[in-house]
């Protein structure tokens, strides 16, 4: 298999990706795999298959949560 070298990493982001290595219980040589293939080979989702995921979430959220009031009255509030 083939090996990468990755020469001067900043530091700031060598010790975010060991923290996130870490979280994912993984290693910093595993976590940049991981991300590399995530990043390169990104899984696609079929139109239909998005749209049962928004319709399955969108029935699991309470219908009672937020009025249409309280979104008129953010909106609202947001405008200057």
């Amino acid at each position: 298999m083939p090996s990468l070298t990755i020469k001067n990493i900043p530091a700031d982001l060598y010790n975010e990706l060991k923290l996130v290595a870490a979280q994912h219980h993984r290693s910093i040589n595993s976590e940049v795999i991981v991300r590399l293939e995530h990043t390169l080979f990104p899984k696609k989702i079929s139109p239909e298959d998005y749209l049962t995921n928004i319709q399955k979430l969108r029935s699991s959220i309470a219908n009672d949560i937020i009025s249409t009031a309280d979104i008129d009255k953010a909106i609202d509030e947001g405008r200057p």
